[in-house]
């Protein structure tokens, strides 16, 4: 059951801060829970199987053998299971060289004896043989919620024998699951129908020679088998437990245990549903969890009389914000463009909430439609919305401000961002939805119906009169139960953000959340609203020309096979590939269908055969994939002109910036038609150019700092090319004698080692020998040894400290680091190469980008920033200024970071965004 847990809920979801995974003990522990609520049993016991041989592995050395290794992830929870069961005071039992079935037969059967009432909850089939009118088994269909409750006729019903002949027909039909083979193509229909007849296996066994056809052959073929699985999967009834049955006993959980139990695994919202279910059932314990709290009562603002009153109650106070959207169309994140009116139907109502001086104090919020609300209502919604003195909470304030900005409102001076603190409490966490965080920091639900007045929520008007919700004159649009959670989203707000500041205290990140990621997501809004114009034109036209070459490059394969074959299906290619072409599979990578056709397979294909069917393949996944592109920008451009990219701050743990929607940062730079589509990105109509501003080899030159290297850093201080520089030492020639396949490789080295290559990754990337790549290494660092010393005493800093750290203190907690799977502390250890190099240069770009826009509005100018590309911004520069932003690019861009090593920007302009490159 605990690997069913573990297979049934995200492992990605169910980590601690400090790199423990808990999903397996998060979902035992719920069905354990679930079952204790539902059966309130009077006695209780968890079986356990141990990692050593059992008595079986000595009788047939193959039991079980072919089962894959349990996860790494999974390693490690089966103890804290235990831990838990050891704070409710449930017995967890093993016994050396018996599994845990045994230990249920011996349990059931002595309360068998004893005429109780039993049920087993197990996935394992053998546990079907103790089946009996007092002893049910409860068998899960899916996951850990859905199960079958199987008594006697329910078992003959599904499995076509009694309880008691279970055994039998598992030692004919065999077991899987132990790798216990039965006899060859004889089924469980064809073994009910034996049994019947002859009453047992045993019974089968020696009446062999009196069935016939193949099953009989097949039958005296595997005799030996059949006797064995006999033996085998017979469960033990009669161990020495070391715990008696009367001593399962179910009581009280021991508090102090679990309380640091659960703190440490981060269980909030399960402590309170144990407590509240052992309070069931023994209600004089003492043990009911405090009083859930109550929805806050809701105010209907209609006036801005009444809207100003609030305010100025609550004047100082942080007041939490929540949006009431229109669940009617479809979300915001899947719908590419967007005209005006469905825009504007996106917010319908703002709830506002204040903070309270305990939990306990009753809570006023005031809600504010936007449908209905007079101008003069909507002013001083609006004056509160930018005032940089009002505190705003908000849970993804970019998100926020974008639907704002859209009904004709902005967001200024929000305090704190829930999603932004949890991303710098927990970078490498996949979802910072609000639900997820209130869970784990507060222990608490984001369900209306799980608080008091949830059933019965009763919104009133300013002046105290009830309100009906589903009135459309109310709030339009907008449901009793939408305005509840909006309102109680408001509310948890204010704990859930003391939560994570304690979190960012703790971790030293509070000047990341204040100084960096929350002026930079004004800014990104801003960017996302503003977007970046494109030439329809240019695109049709890329679209045609791609097609064209889809078409030719298919046209071309085909005529080398003699037939058309479908491009883009794998078992079509491995057929023509290896079948027809006869091409080497030695080393090609096998997976379920044959042979790979994957990129990395068919580059590999390709360089060593040349093959010509291979050459338009390629060709013809590279069109493909280009057009595809175009058609993704052409599907993107909004009403106005402009395609508008979203920026998350919370994908990348390293903290560099994602595009989605479309993805502009994986557009092509160095391929000719890569520059092609980025010449359809134009200067927008009203400005005079666009303006491109990058970084050089900001990684090597953090690199350079970071290690204290003196070589690299002259290098770096008197202008040298650094690969040429670097080149040069390596192979013991003058600077302006490396070649240029000297320098590319050189090229690859360095970047390689900021991402942990190995030497066989090196070798593979070039193209060349191991031992060519591992020398070339050697050499490098023979004569850099700063960076070789730095690579190493960054990786074991970040095992003693459990994180790596950015220049601007940006961690990242690497538990893995000290992992006993080599697979994945190997991968910790290449992440904390990275983490702080990348991270780095992620952190200065942000603060450029601040202290750009901060230049931007204190000189008065109407140029403004458009994207971010990795190390990139790209501007559209209002008519008469582009020296003046040439030369502050310049200054705040190279101002960002104090490394040892100048920051060289260079600056690009142009009519399109490849014309502008530099």
């Amino acid at each position: 059951m605990a690997f069913r847990a573990f297979y049934a809920l995200p492992t990605e979801s169910f980590r601690t801060s400090t790199g423990q995974y808990t999903n397996a003990v998060h979902g035992f522990t719920n069905m354990l829970l679930k079952l204790i609520r539902e059966e309130a049993p009077t006695h209780i016991a968890l079986a356990f199987d141990l990692d050593t041989p059992t008595f079986r592995h000595g009788a047939y050395s193959d039991y079980k053998g072919g089962r894959d290794k349990a996860p790494p992830e999974f390693a490690g929870q089966i103890g804290l299971i235990k831990e838990v069961a050891a704070a409710l005071n449930i017995p967890a039992v093993t016994v050396e060289g018996y599994e845990a079935d045994d230990i249920v037969a011996t349990y059931v059967t002595q309360a068998e004896a004893a005429d109780w009432k039993t049920v087993i909850v197990s996935g394992d089939r053998d546990a079907l043989q103790l089946v009996t009118e007092n002893t049910h088994l409860d068998y899960p269909t899916s996951g850990l919620t859905k199960s079958v409750r199987l008594d006697p006729a329910g078992v003959e019903a599904k499995y076509l024998v009694a309880p008691n002949r279970y055994r039998d027909l598992a030692a004919l039909v065999g077991e899987s699951a132990d790798n216990l083979p039965g006899v060859p193509k004889v089924g469980p229909k064809t073994a009910a129908k034996w049994l019947a007849e002859y009453g047992s296996a045993r019974g089968i066994l020696e009446h062999a020679e009196d069935i016939k056809g193949k099953a009989g052959e097949n039958l005296r073929a595997a005799l030996a088998d059949v006797e064995r699985n006999l033996e085998l999967n017979r469960l033990v009834t009669d161990l020495d437990l070391p715990v008696q049955l009367e001593d399962c006993l179910l009581t009280t959980p021991d508090r102090d245990a679990v309380e640091p139990l659960f703190d440490a695994l981060q269980f909030n919202q399960i402590r309170e549903r144990l407590f509240d279910t052992f309070a069931a059932l023994f209600p004089d314990a003492g043990l009911s969890a405090e009083p859930t709290d109550s929805l806050p009562q809701v105010q209907v603002v209609t006036a801005a009389p009444e809207f100003t009153a609030f305010m100025d109650q609550h004047e100082g106070v942080p007041l939490g914000l929540a949006l009431c959207l229109d669940r009617s169309g479809e979300s915001l994140s899947t719908k590419a463009k967007r005209d005006e009116a469905a825009r504007a139907a996106e917010v319908l109502a703002l709830i506002i909430v204040p903070a309270t001086d305990s939990p306990e104090a009753s809570v006023t919020a005031i809600a504010v439609s936007l449908a209905d609300a007079d101008a003069d209502l909507e002013a001083a919604l609006a004056a509160w919305l930018t005032d940089p003195e009002a505190p705003h909470l908000v849970h993804d304030v970019k998100d926020a401000g974008k639907r704002l900005a859209w009904r004709g409102l902005r967001l200024r001076g929000t305090v704190e961002d829930t999603l932004l603190s949890g991303y710098l409490v927990q970078p490498d966490r996949r979802n910072f939805a609000f639900p997820g965080l209130v869970t784990q920091y507060l222990g608490r639900s984001t369900e209306p119906a799980d608080y008091i007045g949830g059933e019965d929520f009763a919104p009133q008007s300013a002046d105290g009169a009830q309100l009906d919700l589903f009135d459309q004159d109310v709030v339009p649009g907008v449901t009793q139960e939408d305005l509840a959670r909006a309102a109680l989203h408001g509310m948890l707000l204010h704990p859930l953000s003391a939560a994570l500041h304690d979190e960012l205290t703790r971790r030293r990140a509070e000047k990341l959340l204040y100084e960096l990621e929350l002026p930079l997501a004004e800014i990104l809004l801003q960017m996302e609203l503003t977007g970046i114009a494109v030439s329809r034109e240019r695109l049709a036209s890329l679209d045609a020309e791609f097609e064209s070459s889809i078409s030719e490059s298919a046209r071309a394969a085909y005529a080398v096979v003699g037939h058309e074959v479908n491009l883009g299906s794998p078992k079509q290619l491995q057929h023509v590939l290896f079948e027809e072409l006869g091409l080497p599979t030695a080393g090609v990578k096998k997976n379920k269908t044959g042979y790979s056709t994957d990129v990395e397979t068919l580059q590999d294909l390709l360089a060593k055969t040349q093959n010509e069917f291979l050459v338009h393949l390629m060709s013809h996944r590279d069109a493909s994939k280009l057009r595809q592109t175009v058609t993704g920008l052409m599907d993107a451009v909004g009403d106005d002109g402009r395609v508008h990219t979203t920026y998350a701050q919370t994908v990348a743990a390293t903290g560099r910036l994602s595009s989605l929607h479309p993805n502009l940062q994986n557009i092509p730079v160095r391929t000719e038609s890569g520059r092609k589509i980025r010449d359809a990105f134009v200067v927008g109509q009203g400005y005079q150019t666009l303006l491109t501003a990058d970084y050089s080899q900001i990684e090597m030159r953090i690199m350079a700092h970071l290690s204290g290297d003196q070589a690299l850093i002259a290098a770096f201080r008197a202008g040298e090319d650094l690969h040429n520089f670097v080149g040069a030492r390596v192979f013991g020639v003058a600077t302006d004698e490396v070649s240029a396949e000297q320098r590319s490789k050189i090229k690859a080295m360095s970047y390689g080692l900021v991402y942990g290559l190995s030497s066989f990754g090196l070798s593979k990337q070039l193209g060349i020998g191991v031992d060519e790549a591992r020398d070339l290494m050697n050499e490098y660092f023979e004569r850099f040894g700063a960076v070789r010393d730095y690579l190493h005493d960054v990786v074991a800093q970040a095992k003693k400290d459990g994180f790596t750290s950015t220049l601007y203190g940006r961690r990242r907690y690497l538990p893995d680091l000290n992992s006993e799977n080599r697979q994945l502390r190997q991968m910790a250890e290449r992440a904390a190469l990275n983490a702080p190099i990348q991270g780095s240069a992620a952190d200065i770009i942000k603060r450029a980008m601040i202290d750009v826009d901060a230049g931007l509005t204190a000189a008065g100018l109407s140029s403004r920033v458009l994207l971010q590309v990795h190390d990139e911004l790209v501007l559209e520069v209002a008519h008469g200024e582009q020296d003046q932003v040439e030369a502050l690019l310049v200054d705040k861009m190279g101002a960002a970071a104090e490394l040892d090593v100048p920051l060289d920007v260079h600056v690009g302009v142009g009519e399109s965004w490849h014309s502008a490159a530099h």
